[in-house]
């Protein structure tokens, strides 16, 4: 979140694509505690994750744009 100027959400996903940790509305300039076993982060707008209820072992799925 260094250089940040808005909040986002972080979803933490292992390599399988399995959500292993959310962190909702991180504030700029703060960063989020690792989470075990997280190979990736998607980034997201904030309010994202509670908006479609991500939540750890939820399973997401990729498709090309």
């Amino acid at each position: 979140m260094w250089l940040m100027r808005f909040a986002i959400d972080a979803v933490f996903v292992d390599k399988a694509g399995r959500v292993v940790r959310v962190a909702e509305r991180l504030a700029p300039w703060r960063t989020a505690v690792f989470a075990r076993g997280a190979a990736e982060v998607i980034e997201l707008p904030s309010g994202t994750a509670a908006e479609t209820r991500t939540q750890a072992g939820d399973e997401l799925v990729f498709e090309p744009a």
